[in-house]
């Protein structure tokens, strides 16, 4: 285990008050026209955040983003903390009922949104959701036209008073390492979302690693894709460019084009991205037009990453660095790869423990799994969160005493020491009494010259009780499913085999790039009627 280093700041407010004084005339943030300095992004921030002290916000007291990446997203963030309040973001994805409970069991006081994002009016859908919000006293509408309640971003902005900007430097010295950050609702899709609780020092103690794991530094352009209201968007973007004085392009949605465009127009040097993200520039049919030569680095994470995919990320595309990673709501980044591993260790594994994390394999006794088989991962940093809000049950389950986190994710250990990813706990199924790990398989489609992605789930079987079944986007339309079945049986143990392939147009993806595990099981459901 590495040394960590412990952030140079007592709490996010002040690394970004530091921020606007060490980078004040470097350009923070390019959004469409708007191009604001660090000075002007501090400056935005602490009128936020009096604006949220006339609005009644006290330290502590949550306050909800539900809107797409942009200017205002910042702002917000980074404004709230300025008053000492914590954070609660919202899924864009999200549906009304979703968002309202969200904010129900947060108690947000205000919520910050928007109502003209892809035919998406999120105010009206929150009045729509039926569901009670006693504790939401505000609703700012930072894009698109506000309606009763809701105020518009302006009019919420001149509430600024100079008592309320002294009332904010006030708040923000008092502000401590162990005050809450932040609580992040995990994705929900085995059950309630869970609201994980994190503080000022393991926050920013993400942000800050990210710059070391990247060496990102004041002179790099970053392109925001990942979304904000995830960990990666959030701390590996926002609060890792505020530490190094990056500039932050964000993006509303992932449209490859414009970010192609705005890679040559911007001389972007870092863009972080899904495996899919990569795919799609490789496959751009125009991507030779556009100057990519500043790009620098390259940062993505699955378990599924083909290695012919890192391979034409470092031959095709100018990147000098390509790591690949492993983090989750609950822990920040725990392991990443180095910038001078090759190929097939970015594409198979994570790499290794990150400064201060300690990981582990453990059986289903608790014991250390025997070296290079596949057991839970267990971790322990100084990122491991708090807990789960207002959950004591749930958080004693996963979060031992002495901070041993129990992931839910299943791995093993190479014999590089390297983490090699096999799925969720969850998503392991069991063919015949044997094992199957739908990263495993997925991973030994993805080398069939004519697969382009491929998901796996299990299915009921009378028989065997459970068997794969594979969800693949073909590369070729030569590519059918038995013969697929075929080459696999040639290639793994019976029990790993797929015995049903549906050939599909594109996997249903998450806003991360995550595959959404739960929709293809709704999928083979309908299938079998």
């Amino acid at each position: 285990m590495n040394e960590s280093r412990e952030p140079s700041w007592p709490n996010i407010a002040a690394m970004t008050a530091s921020a606007g004084e060490r980078f004040a005339d470097r350009t923070a943030i390019v959004d469409g026209d708007d191009r604001v300095s660090y000075a002007e992004l501090y400056a935005e921030a602490r009128r936020f955040g009096a604006a949220l002290v006339a609005a009644g916000v006290e330290p502590g007291d949550r306050v909800g983003i539900w809107a797409f990446n942009g200017r205002a997203w910042i702002v917000s963030l980074l404004g709230l903390y300025q008053a000492g309040a914590t954070l609660v973001p919202v899924n864009t994805r999200f549906k009304g009922r979703e968002a309202a409970d969200i904010l129900r069991r947060a108690r947000a006081k205000v919520l910050v949104t928007v109502t003209g994002f892809l035919g998406n009016d999120y105010v009206a859908m929150l009045a729509g959701s039926g569901v009670p919000l006693p504790d939401l006293r505000t609703i700012v509408v930072a894009d698109g036209e506000p309606s009763e309640p809701a105020v518009p971003w302006d009019a919420f902005m001149a509430g600024a008073t100079p008592e309320g900007l002294a009332e904010v430097d006030r708040r923000r010295a008092a502000l401590g390492p162990d005050d809450p950050s932040d609580v992040l609702f995990t994705s929900g899709t085995t059950g309630t979302p869970k609201g994980v609780l994190m503080t000022h020092r393991r926050t920013m103690g993400v942000g800050t690693d990210w710059v070391a794991m990247t060496g990102l530094t004041a002179g790099d352009r970053y392109v925001l894709v990942n979304p904000f209201f995830h960990m990666f968007g959030f701390k590996g973007g926002i609060l890792a460019c505020v530490a190094a004085g990056a500039t932050m392009l964000p993006q509303p949605v992932l449209d490859v084009d414009r970010v192609l465009g705005q890679v040559a127009e911007e001389r972007v040097t870092v863009l972080p991205g899904p495996p899919a993200l990569y795919h799609a520039i490789l496959e751009h049919g125009d991507r030779r037009r556009y100057d990519l030569s500043s790009l620098r680095v390259a940062v993505t994470g699955a378990a599924d990453i083909p290695v012919e995919l890192i391979r034409r990320i470092r031959d095709e595309l100018p990147f000098s660095v390509v790591v690949a990673g492993y983090g989750l709501t609950e822990a920040g980044t725990a392991t990443s790869t180095s910038p001078d591993d090759d190929p097939e260790t970015i594409a198979t594994t994570v790499g290794r423990a990150r400064p201060g994390f300690e990981v582990r394999i453990t059986d289903a006794d608790g014991a250390d799994a025997a070296q290079g088989e596949v057991g839970e991962i267990v971790l322990r940093g100084p990122t491991t969160m708090a807990g789960y809000l207002d959950d004591p049950a749930a958080t004693e389950a996963v979060l031992s005493a002495d901070g041993w986190l129990r992931t839910g994710d299943l791995g093993r250990f190479d014999e590089h020491g390297c983490l090699r990813i096999a799925g969720r706990s969850k998503d392991m199924f069991i063919v015949g009494g044997f094992n199957a790990y739908p990263a495993e398989i997925e991973a030994m489609l993805l080398e069939h010259p004519d697969v382009r992605q491929a998901a796996v789930i299990g299915v009921p079987d009378a028989r065997l009780g459970q068997v794969g079944m594979a969800f693949v986007v073909p590369r070729s339309p030569a590519l059918d499913a038995a013969g697929l079945i075929a080459w696999c049986r040639d290639r793994m143990a019976n029990y790993k085999v797929p015995r049903l392939v549906e050939l599909i147009d594109e996997l249903p993806l998450t806003e991360s790039g995550k595959v959404r595990k739960n929709a293809l099981e709704a999928r083979a459901a309908d299938r079998r009627g």
